[in-house]
């Protein structure tokens, strides 16, 4: 037999001479691997030093001029063979080759992915059950945040805390009833590239099927002078409230953590004159029927930035237009955000300096609003009437 397949060649185990035909130009350009150049025009003249004690294998264009030579050399008792198809034979045998290799090499990543997901998910119910999935579900059962026949969006913005929740819903949905649906939904309100992209990629890593929406929030509060975190936000919430509705949703879960509360109790008496705390969940007064829940009530945000270090994660910090810059600013480590400045942070300052001096701080201050007793407080509303001590003095 004359002629000899790529793959024959390819898994040919004895010493073999292979000689390719073409124009040097060609050959110089690219050739087979270890292959020797004679030009066909001057075989003839080369014939006396081919050897007849090893295979040999001619290469040409298309292999017609090759099996021309192997058919006239074989006579002559030289183990010779012509390459099917030639050198573009070779050609199609390397892209399809390459082609499975990048396929397998995909299936690796993919495998890879799949596995560190996996781990990223155990370490939830495992390394960090006590502090973060005993905290979530204790929170969904003493507050009672989900009920039969729920549909909820789980409102993801990007950052750490939304997105551990998205993976703590989809360990809920695992392990425990499923007497509820998930919509995993994501609203792109003018992020730039790089924040949209972080997002995209960490949903990947994540395995977590978002659904992303549009608006245009950040240029419409673009040219607000005055509170336009304040605007930003409740339009957000707005937007994300309408979205879950089309989505046949009766509730939106958003991300506030532990830390939130306590900073929102201290923020409301030392700015706001007032007590009042952040619920764990409350009804929508603009979209009937709809409630907000708070899932990561009792999770501390210090164990949120544990689990993200520990899985080696980086999330987008604050995204607004006025700090876009925010997906690739410190903070990735220490969990930290881009409020540096607010009064956000200086209440976060203040309890940082509180806990040094007492390990119960934060927990006080989280109690007190539980603990309210109306008969020692000067005044307190309720559904909106407004009651004074001296009422029932």
């Amino acid at each position: 037999m004359i002629q000899k397949t790529v793959e024959e060649l390819q898994q040919e185990k004895r010493e073999k001479l292979v000689i390719d035909i073409r124009k040097e130009a060609d050959f110089r350009k690219e050739t087979y691997p270890g292959a020797k150049h004679i030009y066909w025009e001057e075989f003839g003249a080369h014939r006396e030093d081919l050897p007849k004690d090893r295979p040999i294998y001619l290469i040409c264009y298309t292999g017609e001029t090759s099996e021309e030579f192997a058919n006239e050399l074989s006579e002559l008792g030289y183990e010779i063979y012509s390459l099917e198809g030639g050198y573009r034979s070779y050609l199609r045998y390397k892209l399809l080759e390459s082609m499975e290799e990048m396929d397998r090499e995909d299936e690796e990543a993919k495998e890879q992915q799949q596995e560190r997901c996996r781990e990223i998910e155990r370490s939830i119910v495992k390394k960090f059950r006590k502090d973060i999935w005993r905290k979530f579900t204790k929170a969904i059962n003493e507050y009672e945040l989900i009920q039969d026949g729920d549909k909820i969006a789980v409102c993801i913005s990007g950052g750490k805390d939304s997105m551990l929740m998205a993976k703590l819903f989809q360990e809920l949905e695992r392990h425990g009833k499923k007497n509820f649906e998930v919509v995993y939904l994501v609203m792109n309100p003018g992020y730039n590239e790089l924040n949209y992209q972080t997002i995209c990629n960490n949903a990947k890593i994540l395995n977590v099927p978002i659904t992303v929406f549009e608006s245009e929030i950040f240029d419409i509060v673009a040219g607000e002078e005055e509170s336009p975190c304040y605007l930003c936000a409740r339009m957000r919430r707005g937007h994300l409230y309408s979205k879950a509705k089309e989505l046949g949703c009766n509730k939106i879960a958003l991300g506030h953590h532990f830390d939130d509360v306590i900073e929102t109790i201290l923020m409301g008496m030392l700015y706001g004159a007032q007590v009042q705390t952040m619920m764990p969940k409350l009804h929508s007064t603009n979209f009937e029927g709809m409630e907000l829940i708070r899932p990561l009530y009792l999770v501390r945000e210090e164990d949120i930035i544990h689990w993200m270090n520990y899985n080696d994660l980086h999330f987008i910090q604050c995204a607004c237009r006025f700090t876009e810059n925010c997906a690739s600013c410190g903070g990735s480590a220490s969990g930290g955000s881009a409020e540096k400045g607010s009064k956000r942070a200086e209440i976060k300052e203040l309890i940082r300096e509180l806990r040094k001096k007492s390990p119960y701080i934060e927990m006080n201050i989280f109690r007190s609003v539980e603990n309210v007793n109306l008969e020692t407080v000067i005044g307190y509303k309720c559904k909106g009437e407004y009651h004074h001590f001296l009422d029932r003095y």
